[in-house]
């Protein structure tokens, strides 16, 4: 039976807690605030729970959730080969609403959707997020409201949207604050370097950049080098060969000069070649195409 708890009053927190851990043990989903908007949530490593918090929002596999997660050292638990500058990022913005996409830890046993290897993790800057958090460990959250429909400010209206297929409501007081409106967690995909931007939200790009002066914004390219930018001015472009790469150009080859034998010069055609793949794909449109599908959402969460 589907319950909502005030977890304004110390009783009803307490009581909520213990039947929210005991939900997600079940492999229930269960509403909680978070600092950005209301989540719904599930035990990460349950491919059943996953599913379930999937089909409760509509949403299908090609849009997995992120990661919540109680403190900062479970992130080498659950990625790996986490580059220096994304451990920057999570000190300074740790609690808080940065969502990194990293490289899954392989041996893990977990099934969040088509992620392509990756996962979305973020540490809530949320008391009663953190607190349940520490009961259950790791869980997938995504905003808590149907596919297409605005986020959730408080338990009430996520329940409107989720009904019975939320084990469990937990009624915090309007996120992030009354009056204002929902904001999404910013998410930048560390996967690549340099490091981009796949959703604006709360953490702006003049914030990052003070960490990780590099960071692209949503949107940005890198920019060229000197040197490609001079061999761009002279050399043709080329066209890709045999396959289309993903997020990555074709890469310019100079023209073979061929020497003249006894006849006219004869003109060498010039050399295709391409770029290979340049990464994962990640963040919730959205946690894959490109990287704003395979691990994160471009709704609020």
């Amino acid at each position: 039976m589907t319950t909502t708890y005030n977890c304004t009053s110390d009783d009803q927190r307490a009581e909520g807690l213990q039947h929210a851990q005991r939900a997600i043990s079940e492999k229930k989903c269960i509403v909680l605030p978070t600092d950005t908007v209301y989540g719904i949530a599930a035990d990460a490593f349950s491919p059943l729970a996953v599913t379930m918090l999937l089909a409760s929002k509509g949403r299908s596999r090609q849009m997995p959730p992120p990661v919540l997660i109680p403190r900062i050292n479970a992130l080498d638990g659950l990625a790996t080969d986490v580059p220096a500058d994304a451990r920057a990022l999570a000190q300074a913005f740790w609690p808080g609403g940065l969502t990194l996409i990293l490289h899954a830890q392989p041996s893990l046993d977990w099934d969040l959707g088509d992620t392509k290897g990756t996962v979305a993790l973020r540490m809530p800057d949320d008391e009663l997020a953190l607190e349940l958090l520490g009961l259950t460990g790791p869980l997938a959250v995504s905003s808590a409201n149907r596919t297409g429909q605005e986020a959730a400010q408080t338990a009430s209206e996520a329940r409107m949207q989720l009904a019975e297929s939320v084990e469990v409501y937990l009624e915090g007081g309007f996120r992030p604050l009354q009056g204002t409106a929902a904001v999404p967690s910013t998410i930048v995909d560390a996967t690549r370097t340099p490091f981009r931007v796949v959703r604006q939200g709360a953490v702006p790009l003049e914030s990052l950049r003070e960490i990780v002066p590099s960071v692209l914004g949503f949107g940005e390219t890198a920019p060229e080098s000197p040197a490609e930018a001079e061999a761009g001015s002279t050399a043709p472009e080329a066209e890709p060969v045999d396959a289309e790469p993903v997020d990555a150009g074709p890469v310019d080859a100079a023209p073979v000069d061929a020497a003249p034998v006894d006849a006219a010069p004869v003109d060498a055609a010039p050399v295709d070649a391409a770029r290979p793949d340049a990464g994962s794909a990640e963040a919730d449109t959205a946690n894959v195409a490109p990287p704003s599908n395979a691990a994160g959402e471009a709704k609020p969460e």
